[in-house]
């Protein structure tokens, strides 16, 4: 990353810092979690019941094996839906009042945030039309019926389905890891458009590939336990990630 392209004085710096910072973040946010648990709790109670009503909607339109790709989807998308939960973790920091209201609003200062969700959302999109053609490709002869079809999934003749459905998926969320990581948490607190903030997001990545692996498997992890326990999880692990993930930002940028 050539830093001569961030050379305004008006974009910020980023630091070095120890690989093992993730669980200090970790830490951080927990407190965060734990000062104000109707906000955080209310926001993953939000997100969980978001996860079962397109999990039904999905049901209804014969259109459940798209579950697993969605659920997949959820690390594309969740930066953006954390942003209410950076702000109230911001404000937190800054001696300012929190509310639910607040938190659920905060998407829409400023407009650079709502911008940074589009691209999630299309990234998501386009994660959604290359896991759809990759069913498609691999079951041209047909699939069972949907009651059996979390057991087909894991037979032995079907396990590179998953393994490379995996790998496409984790080259999506690895791109979204990397632009993400610190923007959405800048676009919010500071005067700094959109580019600016994606190429930060990438030079922290790459100044701390040790720390920014440990957060990434942190994050996946978590999402992996939330989604394994059928959304009910993340109830608590989304809030905990959101809050932690404002504390990275404010750890890594100067």
């Amino acid at each position: 990353m050539n830093d001569n392209a961030l050379s305004s004085a008006s974009v910020p710096g980023i630091r070095i810092i120890a690989d093992d910072r993730p669980w200090s973040w970790l830490q951080a946010g927990w407190q965060d979690l734990t000062r104000i648990p109707g906000v955080s709790l209310a926001y993953g109670a939000g997100f969980v019941a978001a996860g079962y009503l397109l999990s039904f909607l999905l049901w209804r339109a014969d259109g459940f094996y798209l579950v697993l790709p969605l659920a997949g989807g959820f690390l594309l998308v969740a930066p953006f839906a954390a942003v209410g939960l950076y702000d109230a973790s911001r404000r937190l920091q800054s001696g300012e009042p929190v509310s639910l209201t607040g938190a659920l609003l905060a998407w829409r200062r400023p407009l650079q945030v709502a911008s940074f969700g589009l691209i999630l959302l299309l990234l998501h999109f386009a994660w959604m039309r290359v896991a759809l053609l990759w069913f498609v490709l691999y079951f041209h002869g047909g699939t069972p019926a949907l009651d059996k079809l979390p057991l087909f999934l894991i037979e032995a003749q079907n396990l590179p389905f998953l393994v490379i459905g995996t790998l496409i998926g984790g080259v999506f969320a690895a791109i979204t890891f990397a632009i993400s990581v610190i923007s959405l948490p800048l676009l919010l607190d500071r005067d700094i458009d959109v580019i600016s903030a994606i190429l930060l997001s990438l030079r922290a990545v790459f100044n701390n590939p040790k720390a920014m692996l440990l957060w990434a498997g942190l994050i996946t992890l978590f999402t992996a336990v939330g989604l394994a326990t059928f959304f009910f999880g993340l109830g608590l692990l989304f809030p905990l990630v959101a809050h932690a993930s404002w504390h990275a930002y404010r750890d890594v940028v100067e």
